[in-house]
């Protein structure tokens, strides 16, 4: 089952195409706060969010290059909700973006290629500033497709 499922993140994270971040201290940073973050989760719904977080910054800093830390051994009864809802939050936060980006007319919508959560405003504006998109107009149509996308927190 290893190996079936590094390939299937390997593929996933190649669909992602998400930059390579610099310095390679920004990998351990995220996962800091990611487990910072999992620890203070109270209900069960937070947990799964936080813990598919951690699983997230583990995987994306092994694919992209510096192994942080190992992800723990696949066990079906334990990880694949983890990992179903994992693909499922990033995947939609993805296509969030490229749909604001098409729809905002962007002349290179293919390369918005982000995963940060789109549920606050000043998210909105970074992304718009990193790809050239003008901000208000991503910002409202950003704004109009939350209130119908499947944005899991």
């Amino acid at each position: 089952m290893r190996l079936t499922g590094d390939t299937l993140l390997r593929r996933w994270y190649g669909m992602l195409g998400l930059s390579r971040q610099s310095p390679p201290s920004w990998y351990r940073d995220r996962l800091r706060e990611e487990l910072r973050e999992r620890r203070i989760a109270k209900t069960p719904w937070q947990k799964l969010s936080e813990t598919s977080d951690v699983f997230f910054s583990i995987s994306r800093a092994r694919y992209d290059g510096f192994p942080i830390q190992k992800l723990p051994p696949f066990v079906a009864s334990r990880h694949v909700l983890v990992y179903a809802y994992m693909l499922a939050k990033y995947t939609s936060r993805w296509k969030f973006y490229r749909t604001a980006a098409i729809l905002c007319n962007a002349p290179h919508y293919g390369l918005v290629r982000e995963v940060v959560n789109p549920s606050k405003d000043h998210k909105l504006d970074e992304v718009a500033s990193r790809h050239q998109i003008d901000p208000v107009e991503f910002k409202r149509v950003g704004r109009q497709l939350r209130r119908v996308w499947p944005l899991l927190p």
